[in-house]
């Protein structure tokens, strides 16, 4: 079906917006942006955490290696990405205070 005006393709949006999954309709509509931002890192501290359990049973004696290697693996880039989303956020807010007015 052709979209040749604003009606079919409104109609079309509309449509396929229906059709996403509802995780990605959630993680875009529930909040905004601020919302999903507390949702990141609410995860990456959750992931800290679980890291400082593995490395704490790791030397109990209760996990293995191979365990306490991967929570520290998803820990340490759970970090990274959450520093390269505030290296980003920072970049975006001066060069938005850097434009003309």
């Amino acid at each position: 079906m052709p979209l040749t005006s604003p009606i079919a393709a409104t109609a079309a949006y509309r449509a396929s917006a229906g059709q996403a999954s509802p995780a990605a309709a959630g993680a875009a509509g529930e909040g905004g942006f601020a919302q999903a931002l507390s949702r990141a890192a609410e995860n990456t501290i959750e992931t800290m955490h679980a890291a400082d359990q593995a490395a704490e049973a790791g030397i109990m004696g209760n996990a293995s290696a191979t365990e306490v290697v991967m929570a520290v693996a998803r820990a340490e880039l759970a970090l990274q990405t959450t520093v390269a989303i505030r290296d980003r956020v920072v970049q975006a807010y001066q060069d938005v205070m850097r434009m003309p007015i």
